[in-house]
């Protein structure tokens, strides 16, 4: 009877992630943690950047007042987007694709520091708590309504259509500022988006992401959790002026 069991649930007697699982649990929670282990370093790192950028007063003002600093700060907001292309082909490619990784999370984190080198303090740890607050819960509930048998792989066609009203929401805001108020809906908007994502990618990497886009699934939930701070940054920004 135990035999069977285990049989039935995978091997070694741990519980599906969810009912209709035919994998085993092991290999599927092995992979999981080893997605969360590189998301952790990834936001460990961006900590550890944007507090240099924020700290260190120099670089900010080195960025905003001279020619050659807004040309660096140009380029470094281009490089992970230039970067997601190698990555994502590479991604199966050991140890390029940590290469590749490093870079992508260094250059993201040095935008997202000098955003808050010019932010308040209060403002920051407001976002971090409320960020941290909502990752974890939405992490949690996903887990939970997986194991309930619930499926949010619908969530894709929405959230990207979504996304690109976001992107031209931006745009229009970049060309045409629409004052405070906008500036607020921008990022309330985007906050919803991207808890959305939390939810649609937490989904996929219990159900989906094959074993070895362990670096993909890792860089999905960080873009999701990055994301969603700056769009609460925002928000808080907007509502202190």
């Amino acid at each position: 009877m135990f035999m069977k069991r285990d049989v039935e649930s995978g091997g070694g007697g741990e519980r599906p992630l969810y009912p209709t699982m035919l994998e085993n649990p092991q290999l599927r929670w092995s992979f999981i943690r080893k997605v969360y282990s590189i998301l952790t370093f990834q936001l460990l790192m961006t900590i550890a950047v944007a507090a240099v950028v924020v700290f260190v007063r120099p670089i900010p003002h080195f960025i905003v007042s001279t020619t050659p600093g807004l040309v660096i700060y140009i380029v470094l907001i281009f490089v992970p987007f230039i970067t997601l292309c190698p990555l994502y082909y590479y991604h199966q490619k050991h140890p390029l694709n940590y290469f590749l990784l490093f870079i992508f999370t260094v250059t993201l984190a040095f935008s997202v520091g000098l955003t808050c080198a010019f932010t308040s303090g209060k403002i920051i740890l407001e976002s971090v708590i409320l960020t941290t607050v909502v990752v974890f819960s939405l992490t949690l509930y996903t887990f939970f309504a997986a194991r309930r048998g619930h499926d949010f792989n619908f969530l894709g066609p929405f959230l990207f259509g979504a996304l690109l009203v976001l992107i031209v929401f931006a745009l229009i805001q970049i060309l045409f500022p629409l004052g405070r108020l906008s500036l607020m809906i921008y990022g309330c908007l985007a906050s919803l988006i991207f808890c959305g994502y939390i939810i649609y990618d937490t989904d996929n990497l219990i159900k989906r992401f094959t074993y070895d886009q362990y670096i993909w699934a890792s860089v999905s939930l960080y873009l999701d959790v990055i994301n969603l701070f700056l769009s609460l940054l925002t928000v808080f920004r907007a509502a202190s002026n």
